[in-house]
């Protein structure tokens, strides 16, 4: 009986005539209420933080519990161990078909070029230089028509689209032009030509 009570106190008296069931009800009561707490202290270190924290779990959380990616450089490697295909550098042909079919544009060119090779070369006929270095010529403006045309031209693709026509056909029309004005009895008579070279030996 603590300090201050009495026997005649009413609550006192309605306290002990509760007995032991009522002690019992609140010893389970204040267990309850004390695992509550500690579930709940428990789930929110687990996050980390409270939802309302900053940098807590639930904003930090990945959808679907994965982890974010990596980010990749964007620094140039080191070492460059592969290119990029250029456009229209894929097969000419179906992958079943021959080798040589898969890659006729670049045949095409080469051929031509290496039969005005030869005709230079051999030299078997009257303006056969001419004749050859035309063919040469014709050979590279035909790749430019080819990388212009066809979609797919193989290994004849080199850089983009644009740079190849630039490339082959400049080479190639100068080529011919040099070819049709080469001396003596020139194909083509270019009079500018003439008085540059005349200007130039005086």
């Amino acid at each position: 009986m603590g300090a201050g009570t009495s026997p005649a106190d009413p609550a006192s008296a309605g306290r002990e005539a509760d007995g032991p069931d009522s002690a019992a009800e609140g010893g389970s009561t204040a267990t309850g209420n004390t695992q509550a707490d500690g579930g709940a202290e428990a789930g929110r270190s687990a996050n980390g933080s409270e939802a309302g924290e900053p940098g807590g779990g639930a904003t930090s959380a990945e959808p679907d519990g994965e982890a974010a990616a990596p980010r990749r450089s964007r620094r140039f490697p080191l070492f460059t161990r592969d290119t990029a295909r250029p456009e229209g550098g894929g097969r000419a042909a179906p992958g079943d078909a021959p080798a040589p079919a898969r890659q006729w544009p670049l045949l095409t060119v080469l051929c031509t070029a290496g039969a005005g090779l030869l005709i230079v070369a051999l030299d078997p006929f009257a303006e056969a230089f001419r004749i050859g270095t035309i063919l040469i010529g014709a050979a590279l403006i035909a790749g430019a028509v080819l990388r212009w045309v066809v979609p797919s031209v193989g290994m004849l693709a080199v850089r983009s689209r644009f740079t190849d026509l630039v490339t082959y056909g400049l080479m190639g029309t100068l080529i011919v032009l040099l070819a049709l004005v080469a001396q003596p009895k020139p194909w083509l008579d270019v009079p500018i030509l003439e008085d540059a070279v005349r200007f130039t030996i005086r």
